[in-house]
């Protein structure tokens, strides 16, 4: 039987193919690159990302609580609080707090309690960002229902903090309010503006009055403290501490008393008082009314009662110190002036005055319809004559008017540091009126003018510059609410006036008082004042705007006082009068215990009666 062989494999032929052709190189390419790929990724993460990880990594482990600083008080002159802090109980959470699952049911549970719709918390965290490591305000100034209703479910509440913050206190509530203003919370809008100062969501500062002028030394720096925590947020134990460093106390000029007899005695509807001391410019009492609580805007939350008294038709918020108005005849101040340094008169000039006068086709009416017969400066201004100042604005000639008004610093701001607050006014002239009217300037323009009506517009503010520079000898002083000792020059500027123009208007202004358009002011009660009047037209069909400022002692002044009445009816020295006098008693009083009369029952008679007045005070 044959033998079955198997067949021989070929000698040019080898079995084996794994090896033999290129997977091996590719293979191990792939190998290398792989090991590259991982190594340039982890090259990537801890040096290129490494900062963000590892911040991200602390921020579950380490955590910041911040503190807010203690904002600086403000005091008076005399050292008197007139702004300070309290500390309520504020709920803070932590900007990942509305990602976690518990967030299900803590958003509800706070919108329950604090009464606060859970997307305007979430909004918030959002703001503030996943990644930030600060803690984030939600509510603050928290009552005792809030707080009792935090604890009795703090089982669920998990990652809801509440601690005591730093939060605005006026003592004296609505008495300062124009002066100090209020804070509240940034906007996003104010945010996004001051983030590179600092500022950060939640933030304070201020909006209004010394607040805002003075925010960067009233605000502080804020602190904090570094801990470390568990994987449940819990405390483990203090990293570091930086402490929050309070904002800088200041002294402001005002003087409380003052001021509280400035509001006091502003029983207006619309209307302001301002004081001033007329040899540096100090602002002693600055009272618009109607005006506010600034205590409101520490609230969490304005109710509905607080709003509608901010959106009342007469405008709360609007300081009318720093707001303009016609000055009417207290104006007749700066035409004095013109008339005098034009050298187109001199301190002896008398004329006569008339019932009107009348200039091309336009009559112009004295306001006792009869005139006063002949008067000097003086008498002219004591008796508040109409006639007599249109014939000194006529030929002293509308620009000569115009330069001095400007010198006075009417249509500027005064510099107070109020300067967003503060309206400039409008001293008119030819380009004004060709650039509003689409006409050149008439001689019937300057007459106007001359008396303090037309399209002429002052504050409060700029009047009682104006009479602070008969009171102190020719210098315009510049306003300021901030106390320092610097000599009174530096807060003055001459304007160049010669002694026998200061001289005339002195003697005329103290002759308003002793026997002018402001006799209530001649009472033993104050020293010996000076001042002056003025009813100015509002339009038809309403009422008269009225002034009253005075200085005192006639012979050595310390304090001017403006009241201003918006659309108040009757006349400047009949209603604005008294008021002046109730605040320059207050001074006086205080000042100088005993020297003078105490007459309460009468001024409050003459404050509140309706008497008769004349239509040219």
């Amino acid at each position: 039987m044959a033998t079955l062989k198997s067949p021989q494999v070929s000698k040019d032929r080898d079995i084996r193919t794994v090896g033999r052709t290129y997977q091996s190189v590719f293979f191990i390419l792939f190998i290398l690159l792989m090991t590259a790929g991982l190594n340039t990724r982890l090259g990537y993460l801890q040096i290129i990302e490494g900062p963000k990880l590892r911040k991200r990594a602390e921020a579950n482990r380490i955590r910041t609580i911040p503190k807010q600083p203690e904002r600086g008080n403000i005091f008076d002159r005399n050292g008197k609080l007139l702004a300070t802090t309290r500390y309520p109980r504020s709920v803070y959470l932590w900007p990942m707090a509305h990602t976690k699952p518990s967030w299900s049911i803590v958003g509800p549970r706070l919108e329950q309690v604090l009464k606060i719709p859970q997307d305007e918390i979430e909004k918030k965290l959002e703001e503030a960002g996943p990644n930030s490591t600060n803690l984030v305000r939600i509510a603050r100034d928290l009552n005792e229902a809030e707080i009792t209703g935090l604890k009795e479910y703090e089982n669920e509440l998990t990652g809801v903090e509440i601690h005591t913050e730093a939060v605005r206190y006026y003592p004296h509530g609505k008495e300062l309010a124009h002066v100090l203003g209020y804070t509240r919370e940034l906007t996003a809008e104010q945010l996004k503006e001051k983030k590179k100062e600092g500022y950060r969501l939640g933030d304070v500062i201020g909006q209004m009055g010394v607040e805002k002028a003075y925010e960067q030394l009233l605000r502080g720096e804020w602190g904090g403290q570094q801990v470390e925590v568990d994987g449940k947020g819990r405390p483990i134990r203090v990293l570091g501490e930086k402490q929050a460093k309070a904002g800088n106390d200041i002294h402001l000029t005002i003087d409380l008393d003052v001021q509280k007899a400035a509001q006091k005695a502003l029983t207006l509807r619309r209307g302001a008082i301002v004081a001033l001391d007329p040899n540096n410019g100090a602002v002693l009492a600055m009272v618009s009314h109607p005006t506010f609580d600034p205590n409101i805007f520490s609230k969490r939350k304005l109710s509905q009662k607080d709003w509608d008294s901010l959106q009342s038709t007469d405008h709360p918020l609007v300081n009318r110190s720093l707001s303009a108005f016609p000055p009417a005849s207290t104006f007749k101040v700066i035409t004095t002036t013109a008339g005098l340094e034009s050298g187109k008169f001199s301190p002896n000039t008398v004329l006569q005055t008339y019932g009107s006068l009348t200039v091309g086709n336009v009559t112009f009416g004295e306001w006792n319809h009869a005139g006063f017969g002949p008067l000097g400066f003086q008498g002219a201004i004591a008796m508040s004559s109409d006639t007599f100042f249109y014939q000194v604005g006529r030929r002293v000639g509308g620009p000569t008017l115009i330069e001095w008004t400007r010198k006075y610093g009417f249509g500027q701001k005064t510099g107070i540091e109020f300067a967003e607050e503060e309206s400039k006014g409008n001293v008119p002239d030819e380009a004004w009126k060709q650039r509003v009217w689409k006409m050149p300037w008439t001689v019937g323009d300057t007459i106007n003018m001359s008396i303090g009506q037309g399209a002429l517009q002052v504050t409060p503010l700029q009047s009682a510059i104006m009479f602070s520079v008969p009171a102190n000898g020719g210098y315009r002083v510049k306003p300021h609410l901030l106390k320092d000792h610097e000599e009174a020059k530096s807060w003055r500027e001459s304007l160049n006036m010669k002694p026998s123009t200061v001289k005339v208007l002195r003697e005329g202004l103290r002759q308003v008082v002793t026997a002018g358009t402001g006799t209530r002011l001649n009472v033993p009660s104050i020293a010996p004042a000076a001042g002056k009047s003025g009813t100015a037209e509002a339009g038809v069909g309403r009422p008269n705007h009225t002034w009253f400022g005075a200085y005192a002692p006639a012979d050595k002044p310390e304090i001017v006082v403006v009241a201003f009445g918006e659309n108040s009816g009757e006349h400047g020295g009949s209603l604005c009068g008294p008021m002046v006098l109730q605040v320059l008693e207050e001074y006086f009083h205080k000042k100088y215990p005993g020297k003078y009369k105490i007459l309460e029952s009468e001024n409050s008679k003459a404050i509140t009666q309706n008497s008769q007045g004349r239509t040219g005070d």
